[in-house]
């Protein structure tokens, strides 16, 4: 690049500038020229037929290089991100808070309509898009390892809600399995109430077919094995009536059956992140960051992604991240709040990351424990550790290294760390 060159400024980089207003069947679509003239306005339904004709209106006004269309769109993923970006449009994500203020200063007087919406994106991007990030798609791998691991979390936000329906109908009529059990995502447990819905079933089975369960499914402990027959003779004296019983047993056997379902889907999950993160370029650096392991890794590494050129500095990841604090002054006063405006997949992925640090790593531990010292929440305190864990690995992602304990402590020690004095 000629560091002599001149940058062309932003509204001539592009010939048009759209406003994508989506919705689940169709969208609405506003694109304005250069001197804020409206020059297409256009519903297309969601179907093969409606992208085409948005395609061709495209092609039209600024020919088949559709780079030279600019795309404002109140979202940074899904469907209809996913095919602008493949008709090789540039689009540039937008905030809801800040596609919000966008409608009120475009439309002051008031009243909402889609087509309103698109058409306040469009000027928002030709008057202040150069201020704006443009969204650059990760190459195939990622993306199908991010979008596995994030549908990977759904899937055990649902298996989580099946085990508490499941612990609330036992509660009703089974007080006796929840005291014998108090794992409910293993196979045992499901195999229990399974075998022996009701306490009455429990009871009339006998000592010889507890002993026989218990042994089949390895649950045999002395600290355990005598205490759990003792419940399993007394599971009928305390239990729900004979209605309550007959209902909720069978609510508890199609639970255990779903749970089992989901346990094998998520077993294939699994499979299919570990075999994609092993494919990934930089498997090796985030699989050695500590305390990551093998189920958080790949969700860090989808999230950050593979470009390079994202994330300028530590702190455009850090804020990224939603680590960051945000800072708001005015006159005389100042106030640091909790950042929302974040990516919250990946703020949830480093501060499970940042907990499990701490049992490997001698340094974040010390650093986690002086910002308890100092009154901070067990949150604060793992955000702290965040940002600083961020910190390192926006260096390592940047030159393409692995994490070292060795060398981390060096770099410290050049430095003159406050956090050495800890350790």
């Amino acid at each position: 690049m000629n560091p002599n060159a001149k940058e062309v400024p932003f509204q001539e980089q592009y010939t048009l500038f759209v406003g994508f207003d989506w919705a689940s069947d169709h969208h609405d679509a506003v694109a304005v020229d250069a001197s804020g003239q409206v020059v297409l306005e256009l519903t297309l339904e969601d179907t093969a037929e409606g992208w085409a004709i948005l395609r061709q209106k495209l092609i039209e006004r600024v020919g088949p290089n559709l780079s030279k269309a600019a795309v404002a769109v109140e979202t940074c993923n899904g469907p209809a991100v996913e095919r602008l970006l493949e008709m090789g449009c540039r689009v540039y994500p937008l905030n809801p808070k800040a596609a919000q203020r966008y409608r009120e200063r475009k439309a002051p007087v008031g009243g909402k309509s889609d087509r309103l919406d698109a058409w306040s994106f469009a000027d928002a991007l030709r008057t202040d898009g150069h201020g704006w990030r443009c969204l650059v798609s990760d190459d195939p791998l990622t993306q199908e390892l991010r979008i596995l691991c994030r549908d990977e979390v759904q899937l055990i936000q649902q298996r989580t809600a099946l085990v508490v329906q499941l612990r609330a109908a036992l509660h009703e009529y089974y007080p006796a399995a929840l005291e014998a059990f108090d794992d409910w995502l293993s196979d045992a447990s499901w195999a229990f109430v399974e075998a022996f819905p009701t306490p009455q079933a429990l009871v009339k089975a006998g000592r010889r077919r507890w002993e026989k369960f218990l042994h089949v499914h390895k649950l045999y402990r002395p600290e355990t094995y005598a205490h759990r027959l003792e419940i399993f003779a007394r599971a009928d004296q305390f239990a729900g009536p004979p209605a309550v019983t007959s209902a909720k047993s069978r609510l508890v056997v199609a639970l255990t059956a779903q749970l089992r379902v989901l346990a094998k889907q998520l077993q294939g999950y699994r499979r299919t992140i570990d075999e994609l993160f092993a494919r990934h370029p930089d498997h090796d650096i985030f699989g050695s960051l500590p305390g990551a392991g093998p189920k958080l890794a790949p969700r860090l590494l989808s999230e950050v992604g593979d470009n390079r050129q994202r994330f300028e500095d530590a702190q455009a990841i850090q804020c990224f991240a939603g680590s960051a604090p945000v800072t708001e002054e005015s006159g005389k006063k100042r106030r640091v709040h909790f950042r929302r405006g974040c990516n919250k997949h990946l703020r949830t992925a480093t501060h499970l990351w940042a907990n499990l640090s701490r049992e490997t790593c001698a340094w974040a531990q010390a650093y986690y424990q002086h910002k308890k010292d100092q009154g901070m929440s067990h949150a604060c305190a793992l955000r702290c550790l965040a940002q600083r864990w961020l910190k390192i690995l926006w260096k390592m992602w940047q030159t393409r290294t692995t994490y070292d304990e060795a060398l981390h402590t060096q770099n410290q020690i050049k430095h003159g760390s406050w956090v050495l004095a800890l350790t």
